[in-house]
């Protein structure tokens, strides 16, 4: 299958941009509930106008409705999908599994893609996705060629994958930061980018959590031979002449044209320290970098000849064409494009006196289709000898074919009302679980119905706890050594999993765990809430939307060092090295403050807020089933301090944060 190019496009002169230039696909967001909610965007009249205009041109139109949507906004939700449906576009890019959920009911004929910030990153991962309806799914950017191929053979499910632009530093979907420093939240589409600034491993100021942008144009025919099928460009608040300079040189690579001073431009345009391809070849230690002036000024010397690419319509549509020109017969042309035939209906031809028609002057003449997305592929003339016709009557019926293959009408769907739940769901006082990060933290008196340990404590920690294991997040190329110790901890008795992925969740379920819902899933409104059991709902949810839930038994993390990031590629190892660390390492701001950060076996590391979120003293404005402890580096003495706390419900003595659940995120 042809290898997609799908191009991002923040406005109109961007969607110009793309097509003019080869793109075979657009993704752009409208007004609400896409993950650049500073970019221009789409409303639904320049919606219905953008989808015509690809899909004249043969290029396909994917909408992101890709961020978490409270159950205020469903019923909206619904509104802008049953608008894009009836504008004619052909896929959904979604994150949030109730919306999708929603839209798999609602509308069952649309296409849905799962949004890399769904962090599936485990073949179960992506067999859960097909079975909740997805038929493309984003990779994640962490992902290395290896474990892309493992994904491509446990799925049939389409693949794509960014190859051009930012990378994030943690795994889309699980960053928190911006939304607990300043409440812009990433997961809702107003990331303020925050880790763009100095944090330092080493105290020397240093941008440890800035990325180079990511680029594997030089990398495209690995990419096709692992299965992938779309090449995705990130970009949409970008200027144009990004747009242009990615998608040429996508085409240019495909082709097999790639040359160094394509990648000369496309760093000018835009880059940070240049490119990385680390993640995809595994060597991450020089993936680090920021946007320097001279990053910056480059621009200026490239914008012109960029803004070249794509100043005309590109004829990128084949169009077959049938004239009869006949005695006593109005002219007739008939025209076929992109499955498409129309017909149009001119003057009766008249005797020639002088300069009768000839096949090929009427050849010549029909071929003039600039201005249009259209080639003349065939031409089939059907002329009586002797008969002229006016060059304005040929030219009309030209025009006239094109603009009715222009003017097709979106394909009907299927659709079904919405509404949401109503049950009433009664909540008594609130119980407690827990989840430790090593067995010696834990209190032998302790007041919590579950609690769960990571998966490399010793097998006698679980057993003489009664612990459930609590499965990472981050699990890229870690599955089958994941099922393998979950096997060891299912023969000793271990039944409880709690899973912050879907990849873990099926997994746990099918070796016979009873498998909770963690934070990780990002669970923010009823339908996707009430999919999975006792779950902990996402952490940027405020504590009136929480309690408003209809869905049985859920739960909100009410203490801890809040995990902010989750990152693949360890900013303290980059920076001063693991022995330096010592499991100790932390990431200083410009402020002072000190995020600890936090390794493992397993493949990802978790950067955590420097002050616990404490709630003990606010428990009465708490309405869920649950609330779930945090336990990351307190002492046995500190953790017994904090069950006080909250029996007492008393006031904390030392820093603190509400996290975000009064004053909630934007």
């Amino acid at each position: 299958m042809k290898l997609e190019i799908l191009a991002p496009c923040g406005n109109r002169e961007s969607l110009i941009a793309a097509v003019r230039c080869g793109a075979d696909a657009v993704y752009l967001g409208t007004k609400d509930f896409n993950a650049r909610r500073h970019a221009d965007n789409f409303d639904t009249e320049a919606l219905r106008e953008a989808v015509r205009y690809c899909h004249e041109r043969n290029v396909k139109v994917y909408i992101t409705l890709n961020t978490l949507v409270s159950d205020g906004e469903l019923p909206r939700a619904y509104t802008a999908a049953e608008a894009c449906m009836k504008a004619g576009c052909d896929a959904f890019i979604v994150q949030d599994l109730g919306l999708a959920k929603m839209l798999h009911e609602c509308f069952p004929t649309a296409r849905l893609h799962a949004s890399t910030q769904c962090a599936v990153n485990t073949p179960d991962g992506f067999r859960e996705l097909a079975a909740r309806g997805f038929c493309r799914a984003v990779l994640p950017r962490e992902m290395s060629l290896e474990e892309i191929k493992e994904i491509r053979r446990s799925t049939d499910m389409e693949l794509e994958m960014f190859v051009h632009g930012a990378l994030c530093m943690c795994v889309s979907g699980q960053c928190y930061l911006s939304a607990m420093l300043g409440g812009r939240s990433g997961n809702r589409g107003l990331c303020a980018q925050p880790c763009r600034l100095a944090f330092s491993a080493d105290g020397s100021g240093s941008h440890d959590l800035s990325l180079k942008d990511l680029s594997l144009l030089s990398h495209l025919e690995e990419i096709e031979s692992a299965g992938v099928l779309s090449l995705k460009i990130e970009g949409r608040m970008k200027r144009p002449e990004y747009v242009a300079a990615a998608v040429t040189a996508c085409r240019k690579a495909l082709q097999g044209n790639y040359q160094p001073n394509d990648e000369a431009i496309l760093q000018n345009v835009f880059s940070r320290s240049g490119f990385t391809d680390g993640y995809f070849t595994g060597r991450r230690r020089e993936m680090f970098g920021i946007r320097r002036k001279e990053d910056v000024v480059a621009a200026d010397s490239v914008l012109k000849e960029l803004a070249r690419l794509y100043d005309k319509e590109t004829p990128r549509v084949p169009l077959a064409m049938q004239m009869i020109c006949r005695q006593n017969k109005p002219l007739t042309l008939t025209a076929t494009a992109n499955g498409k035939t129309v017909t149009a209906v001119g003057p009766l031809p008249e005797q020639a006196l002088h300069k009768p028609l000839t096949a090929a002057s009427l050849q010549e003449r029909l071929a003039k289709l600039g201005g249009t997305p259209y080639y003349a592929d065939k031409l089939q003339i059907d002329l009586e000898e002797g008969l002229i016709a006016p060059a304005s009557a040929i030219n009309a019926l030209r025009r006239e074919v094109t603009e009715q293959l222009g003017d097709s009408l979106p394909a009907p769907f299927e659709q079904h009302p919405y509404s949401l739940p109503t049950a009433t769901v009664r909540r008594g006082a609130p119980y407690f679980t827990a989840r430790f990060a090593t067995a010696a933290q834990i209190p032998s008196d302790h007041p919590f119905r579950r609690i769960f340990l990571p998966p490399w404590e010793a097998d006698s920690a679980f057993t003489a706890f009664g612990a459930g294991v609590e499965i990472p997040r981050g699990l890229f190329g870690m599955e089958d050594a994941l099922r393998e110790r979950l096997t060891t901890l299912r023969s000793l008795g271990v039944t409880a999993a709690l899973c912050g992925n879907l990849g873990a969740y099926r997994t746990a379920t099918a070796l016979g765990f009873t498998a909770y819902g963690d934070f990780g899933l990002n669970l923010f409104n009823s339908e996707s809430a009430s999919h999975f059991r006792s779950p902990i709902l996402s952490l940027e949810l405020t504590a009136e939307q929480a309690g408003r839930l209809h869905a049985k038994d859920v739960g909100l993390v009410a203490y801890g060092k809040l995990p902010l990031m989750l990152t693949r590629n360890c900013p303290v190892k980059n920076r001063v090295g693991c022995t330096a660390c010592g499991k100790n390492g932390t990431l200083t701001d410009r402020k002072g403050y000190r995020f600890p950060v936090k390794c493992s076996p397993y493949p990802c590391v978790e950067i955590l807020n420097p002050v616990p979120l404490v709630l003990s003293d606010r428990l009465a404005e708490i309405h869920t089933d649950f609330l779930h402890f945090y336990f990351t580096d307190e002492t046995a003495e500190q953790v017994a301090e904090v069950i006080r706390l909250y029996q007492q419900q008393g006031k904390p003595e030392r820093k603190y944060t509400r996290g975000m659940y009064f004053r909630g995120v934007k």
